[in-house]
């Protein structure tokens, strides 16, 4: 049974001057539903809607669209866990995790992730929302997010939105506006974030403690971009994807018998070693290398990546992972591999090139995920616009100037003896790797004394490694344990 409710209808803002398209600023629509998760019931009340975004002189410069979902059938009330959850891009909206991992509904999808027709939402069997309340907030552009003009008509400055510090300081402010509205300051708080959302997480656990006074249980780095390491380049970032090469050669059989015929996570532990200790330093040596030296690395190199020895002497041993992508099957099939999912296969228009024409695994997730929420959002959430929903908006020259995250979560977690950090990654991610994941965290502590903090959890899957439904459920058991290990218990924040 399924109730709707429109409360706090107050102010509209318009997105144009030659229609009449406006939507909300500070409106919420709520229904009530019910879903059995893990064999129980979990009754719910669903809250979509806006609020509001303001500067430091108390005027409305935004107003972000979010979903909130509050179990309703817990004696813990607003005392329990909530979380709080972004996705990436940046400039993408919070649909992903929203309607394919965590939340109450997800996907019509077959069991290894691929768009069914018709389109459409189910039950989520496997959804936190048993252990924990969610909210999916939509950054400025993203989903109905829109910026708001003034009085005059005159637009915000981007530069207030769209960079790395900027995105961090307004959605911490509008954060401790939420959990203020909602009276959940008793609850303990996590933040969870997919790809980029990884970088904004990380700044944000600082952000929250030192601007907010809000102090977080756990942080959650779903395929996480470390822009330290993203699109760096250099001898690091390009033996980094050694290892991801080696589980999407695996998964598309094109190893040597010998490694084939062991499992995935056998030979990953190989690869990660001769990925630091020996294919790192052969690049760094550069034309200065020996020629015994690197007839050797390539050769070795050929046999975790499943790449031809004299393809990779001629990259000078140094193989982008859009030219593996191109490369892997090209003698085989004449096919391409997908980016964010290496399992997804592509058809160019010819096989020569050296990168893909399209990303296989995006254009058949986008089937999949933009039907879905748009029918979710009007239907059954009961909000309705002619207003475009950006899965991907504009977003801008993006400023990634000043990128301190990594250090930031650092900061939080010597600050807060109760935060700890999970970070959940895909071995077939070709987009933000698993061992560059595994790097990122290894280089967050450098003195080792919060390691013991930190917990790292892998899967058989790509970027969005929950659309796999053996992963689906593995993925948030892992959830529930992290929100169960993180909780206090009663324990003093004291080292």
């Amino acid at each position: 049974m399924k109730l709707k409710l429109l409360v706090l209808c107050l102010v509209c803002f318009s997105l144009g001057t030659a229609q009449d398209l406006k939507i909300p600023v500070d409106t919420t629509y709520v229904t009530t539903n019910s879903v059995t998760i893990k064999g129980q019931q979990v009754n719910y009340q669903a809250e979509t809607g806006f609020q509001p975004v303001w500067d430091y002189s108390g005027t409305m410069i935004a107003s972000l669209y979010y979903t909130y979902y509050k179990r309703t059938n817990d004696a813990k009330g607003n005392k329990r866990p909530i979380i709080y959850s972004f996705n990436g891009g940046p400039g993408s909206a919070s649909v992903w995790m929203h309607i394919a991992y965590t939340g109450p509904k997800i996907l019509k999808i077959d069991d290894e992730g691929y768009p069914i027709q018709p389109y459409g939402i189910k039950d989520n069997p496997n959804s936190i929302l048993d252990v924990a309340d969610i909210v999916y907030i939509n950054p400025v552009n993203t989903g109905y997010s829109r910026k708001v003009a003034d009085k005059d008509g005159k637009m915000p400055d981007d530069k207030l939105f769209f960079g790395i510090n900027a995105d961090i300081k307004y959605l911490a402010s509008w954060m401790n506006t939420f959990t203020t509205r909602h009276n959940r300051w008793e609850s303990p708080k996590y933040i969870i974030g997919e790809s980029y959302g990884g970088t904004r997480v990380m700044g944000l656990s600082l952000e929250l403690q030192n601007s907010q006074w809000m102090y977080l249980n756990g942080v959650i780095l779903v395929s996480p971009a470390d822009y330290k390491v993203l699109r760096v380049g250099g001898p690091l970032a390009s033996s980094l994807n050694l290892p991801y090469y080696t589980a999407a050669a695996w998964y598309h059989k094109a190893l040597s018998p010998e490694l084939q015929s062991k499992d995935l996570l056998d030979i990953l532990p190989e690869a990660e070693d001769f990925a630091i200790n020996k294919l790192m330093p052969a690049i760094a040596k550069g034309g200065f290398i020996l020629d015994s030296e690197r007839a050797a690395i390539a050769k070795q190199m050929s046999y975790y990546s499943g790449l031809s020895e004299k393809v990779i002497l001629q990259m000078n041993l140094d193989v982008p992972n859009r030219f593996f992508w191109k490369e892997l099957l090209r003698d085989k099939t004449g096919e391409t591999i997908g980016r964010l999912d290496s399992r997804y296969i592509g058809i160019d228009r010819v096989e020569t090139g050296s990168e893909p024409d399209y990303s296989a695994e995006l254009t058949s997730w986008l089937h999949s995920f933009t039907p879905a929420i748009n029918y979710y959002i009007q239907n059954e959430l009961g909000f309705k616009t002619d207003v475009k929903y950006n899965v991907f908006g504009n977003v801008g020259d993006w400023d990634r100037s000043n990128d301190n995250t990594r250090d930031n979560l650092r900061q939080a977690m010597a600050q807060n003896p109760y935060l700890k950090v999970m970070t959940q990654s895909g071995y077939y991610d070709g987009a933000t790797t698993y061992f560059a994941a595994k790097y990122s965290q290894w280089q967050m502590d450098p003195s080792g004394k919060l390691k013991d903090r930190f917990s790292f959890k892998g899967y058989r899957s790509g970027h969005m490694m929950y659309l796999r439904n053996e992963d689906l459920i593995q993925a948030n058991d892992d959830l529930r344990e992290f929100i169960k290990n993180s909780s206090s218990n009663g324990k003093s924040a004291k080292y």
